[in-house]
């Protein structure tokens, strides 16, 4: 044992020499104290020499030993974590008043963008009756300073009393500008190359071209490498002559930082990430794989590794399109459920955008209850009953689950996706709209949704207030599609004088009939009367008589013979002129003020 314990401090001392008398000048370090980010190339201090770094990404030290990220114009902003895989570095404001450097902030004149970003407008000296937030590190006694967003609805405020004081682009997220939060900024070009991946230094080349260039170089890394394989080689036979339980419990330990490290692989990758045009073509193998079309753009086929693969949704450079892509990202990037579809990137390259989700390889609802090609009781009942609840568990999600409460307002059967155990997800979230979980009704402008799944009160405000239980309605409407499998409203027949099916139902349930639709095994017509009953419950014209989506939920998981038949929501006079269903339907409405 004496002669591996000689053997193993003369190898250390060995490595110890080697690291000492190859440190240069651009040896990575800690920053500026021992607890700082770690600095490495693209990064350099200001005291080290320029080939240590790339230009404009130069950092220097405070005399608190706090790392300073330089930025043009004479905008220093506090470096709390580097990134380097994702190439991100999350920074805050030293002073917690982002807002006051905002109008020296040129990032233009930078490598790095916002991850998210939002035009932000700063007004003074407002009437105190302006209800705006107001940013208490701007202001003065008497002299209120406050921001707006250009996205953000002020319709209802008079800015006419204010000044204003200057544009900027900020951070996505309120809490940026009014609480001094860490944000992230991005560089999009791998700076490098290929010189990570080769085990080489990566350092500025010395020459004479305008544009800086990088070179890989060896040196030092190999030594160490190499003395460090030597080292790990008898270091392993010292190992194995120690006790079994040393070893297991070494074991053990090693399985649970493997543990940790793929949990923090997957948490970080729920984020979704921003892609350029070039990484799309990549993805999507140069759009070779065309999965779908239509009026919002072209959804392709796409493959980020081996055993990833994406739906791809490129828009069309057409007007709206700049809404529902803002609506996509700032939605579905914030909300992770098993019955939501889940945004793993986006694209904004100049003119192209692009959406790109997890990839489902059953495709739509639709497919399965209204296609001729597949047949219907390829889904049984117990399956429809499961998607039911899975759809129902989704959208109670986006109404109480999330900060804010989401409305869909395009729920339909083409936007439920299933997974390849034809587990629901609820997709696209180009129509939706955030509002507080404390509003009783939100003011709209046009109607949202698609024709024979619109609530009553979205087309006229003589039904109610248009609010959460807007998507209840919607998913009832879905609800009695899945029971009939088929269209409520056919667009395919002309006739005015053709039943319509949620009223057949309801007559027939209403008088004791059984619904024998597609019956096969025992139990079947429980499952179809029980998901009949809570379509009509959610169907119903005055938004106040539908159930919140809670309590669909837990009639859907209860016993089918305790539920009643719900009022008659046939009674009212259903207007006649509404347009074919199956096409998005945004028409213009006078502005209605309603009360929360």
């Amino acid at each position: 044992m004496d002669r591996y314990l000689c053997l193993f401090l003369f190898l250390f001392l060995t490595l110890f020499v080697e690291m000492r008398g190859g440190r240069d000048e651009c040896m990575t370090s800690n920053g500026c104290g021992d607890q700082g980010p770690l600095i490495q190339f693209p990064f350099r201090l200001k005291h080290q020499p320029h080939h240590c770094g790339y230009p404009g990404f130069e950092l220097s030290c405070t005399e608190n030993n706090q790392t300073m990220l330089d930025l043009p114009v004479s905008v220093k902003l506090l470096v709390k974590k580097i990134v380097y895989k994702s190439r991100e570095i999350i920074v805050q404001d030293p002073d917690n008043c982002l807002a006051r450097q905002l109008r020296n902030l040129n990032l233009v004149a930078s490598p790095f963008h916002f991850k998210f970003e939002r035009d932000i407008t700063f007004f003074i000296n407002c009437s105190p009756y302006v209800t705006l937030e107001r940013i208490p590190c701007l202001s003065n006694p008497g002299n209120p300073v406050y921001a707006v967003y250009s996205s953000s609805s002020v319709q209802d405020t008079d800015l006419s009393s204010c000044r204003r004081l200057y544009n900027a682009s900020v951070p996505i997220d309120r809490g940026y500008i009014l609480k001094g939060s860490a944000f992230s900024l991005k560089w999009s070009k791998s700076i490098c190359g290929s010189c990570p991946e080769g085990g080489k230094i990566c350092r500025l080349k010395k020459s004479n071209s305008r544009e800086p260039e990088t070179e890989c170089i060896t040196g030092v890394s190999k030594k160490i490498i190499v003395t460090g394989a030597i080292f790990g080689f008898f270091l392993l036979m010292l190992v194995i002559v120690v006790p079994y339980r040393v070893y297991s419990s070494n074991k053990v330990e090693r399985d649970n930082r493997v543990k940790v490290k793929k949990f923090l692989e997957d948490y970080e990758a729920l984020k979704p990430s921003r892609y350029s045009y070039a990484d799309i073509k990549r993805i999507t193998s140069q759009f070779k794989d065309k999965l779908g079309e239509g009026g919002y753009g072209t959804v392709y086929k796409g493959k980020l590794s081996d055993e990833v693969f994406v739906a791809v949704k490129i828009l069309n450079n057409s007007q709206g399109n700049g809404e529902e892509f803002i609506n996509e990202v700032a939605t579905m990037g914030t909300i992770h459920h098993v019955n939501i579809v889940r945004l793993v990137g986006f694209c904004a390259d100049r003119f192209k955008r692009a959406l790109i989700y997890e990839y489902l390889p059953n495709e739509s609802l639709e497919k399965f209850i209204f296609s001729k090609v597949v047949k219907n009781y390829s889904l049984s009942w117990k399956k429809l009953q499961e998607i039911a609840i899975g759809i129902a568990k989704g959208i109670e999600y986006l109404h109480q689950g999330c900060d804010q409460r989401i409305l869909h307002f395009d729920i339909k059967p083409h936007n439920i996706l299933l997974d390849h155990n034809f587990n629901p997800k609820i997709s696209d979230f180009g129509l939706a709209k955030l509002c507080s979980k404390e509003q009783s009704a939100v003011s709209m402008t046009i109607v949202r949704g698609t024709m024979g799944y619109i609530a009553p009160e979205v087309l006229s405000r003589n039904f109610g207030n248009v609010s959460y239980k807007s998507d209840v309605y919607s998913y009832g409407m879905l609800l009695l599609e899945m029971v009939g499998g088929r269209k409520n409203i056919d667009v395919s027949v002309e006739s005015t004088s053709q039943v319509y099916f949620p009223k057949w139902i309801y007559n027939h349930l209403d008088i004791g009939k059984e619904l024998h639709i597609r019956i096969e095994e025992e139990g079947d017509v429980e499952i179809a009367k029980k998901l009949a009953i809570v379509g009509l419950s959610c169907i119903q014209w005055c938004p106040v008589d539908r159930p919140s989506m809670k309590i669909v939920v837990q009639m859907l998981e209860g016993e089918g013979d305790k539920l009643t038949m719900p009022p008659n929501p046939f009674a009212s006079t259903v207007p006649t002129n509404l347009s074919k269903p199956g096409r998005v339907f945004q028409q213009e409405l006078a502005i209605i003020s309603e009360l929360e």
